[in-house]
């Protein structure tokens, strides 16, 4: 099988833990007799220094034309809290996103049993958890308008905006996904306040009787944001709107230990990104200490959802777990007073388990 992909290793961490990626990509299409074909390109901090903008054309036209992007991460200190910047590198991620019409985001939040000892949880409340977010990608606050502040600069707003057409799009999504799991589907949202989310809530209530089969439960956001920390197994998937995805799964990356360990795939109408959670981290950049395993994660989902391969996502996960069993791992998720690997040692690893 053909695997062609984009590959945007992007700022700060980001080419770092691509190259750890990109290396057990290349062995399992090498183990299973795929012909891997692929191409790097800007985005990002990266992306305005050489050319300006964040999500240059040739980058777009790229992830375009490939069946898959492998992505690493935007960000660069030089552009935070810079008001004399015209444009930022996060403004590349969120037009990646729009061109390539990436709807959803889906960020699975699974334990290991090895590593449940780092959850900053008791291990009986994490010990098992095994949920999927689903969070909407195009609509929302950070997409909404108008957006900007008045002519004093003492007054700032946003304008958080949602189609029912956005909304049934995510939900049909969420749906399929709790269908083929647990049959449970929480809807998260702020009804009582919001009118978005009463939009969201009244569209789920509608459809929720073509999907018999799974039990659908309404939550507020706040609610959802204790209810992930005192009982993380209630949960099955969750769907919800973009910021109170981008919040919620950031505060789930805690059941597993550390945001290193969270991977997730942007389901788009064009192509589909497969990127961790995690930023750019540019404290750490060029340390040769960041956790790479979100991001071999990612790659394990990209073979699973882009091209259906279930045995090739398998065996990166096998060797993920082999990884974590043996103690091979970053700083971050090392246990106290057990020598910490660096980046490049926790991806030799990997890529030689599933070598063999």
């Amino acid at each position: 099988m053909e695997i062609k992909i984009a590959v945007l290793p992007g700022d700060g961490i980001g080419p770092e833990i691509i190259e750890q990626g990109l290396k057990v990509i290349k062995t399992v299409c090498t183990r299973f007799g795929h012909n891997l074909k692929y191409r790097e390109g800007l985005v990002g901090a990266a992306a305005i220094d050489a050319a300006g903008h964040p999500y240059p054309e040739e980058t777009h036209q790229l992830c375009m034309e490939s069946d898959a992007v492998f992505f690493g991460a935007i960000g660069d200190p030089k552009y935070d809290n810079n008001p004399a910047a015209s444009v930022r590198p996060e403004q590349g991620l969120l037009q990646m996103r729009k061109s390539l019409g990436l709807y959803a985001n889906i960020r699975p939040v699974a334990t290991f049993p090895s590593l449940v000892h780092t959850s900053p949880l008791r291990t009986e409340l994490v010990e098992g958890a095994d949920f999927i977010c689903i969070r909407e990608l195009t609509g929302g606050l950070y997409f909404g308008r108008p957006q900007g502040r008045s002519e004093d600069g003492n007054t700032a707003y946003d304008t958080c905006i949602y189609t029912r057409e956005e909304i049934e799009r995510i939900l049909r999504l969420a749906y399929r996904y709790a269908g083929a799991r647990r049959n449970k589907l929480t809807v998260v949202d702020k009804a009582n306040v919001l009118a978005t989310s009463r939009l969201w809530r009244q569209v789920a209530q509608e459809i929720a009787g073509e999907y018999p089969k799974v039990e659908t439960e309404f939550m507020f956001v706040d609610n959802a944001a204790m209810r992930i920390i005192q009982w993380p197994k209630s949960f099955d998937v969750i769907v919800t709107e973009n910021m109170f995805g981008d919040i919620l799964t950031d505060e789930a990356s805690v059941i597993t230990g550390s945001l290193g360990m969270l991977p997730s795939a942007s389901i788009g109408l064009h192509t589909s990104v497969f990127e961790p959670i995690h930023g750019s981290y540019p404290q750490a950049a060029g340390k040769n200490i960041a956790n790479p395993i979100a991001t071999i994660l990612s790659a394990a989902l990209m073979f699973e959802y882009a091209f259906e391969l279930q045995r090739e996502a398998a065996a990166i996960r096998n060797a993920v777990a082999s990884a974590l069993a043996n103690g091979i791992v970053t700083e971050d998720i090392s246990a106290s007073g057990s020598k910490a690997c660096k980046t490049t040692e926790v991806g030799d690893f990997i890529n030689e388990v599933i070598n063999c």
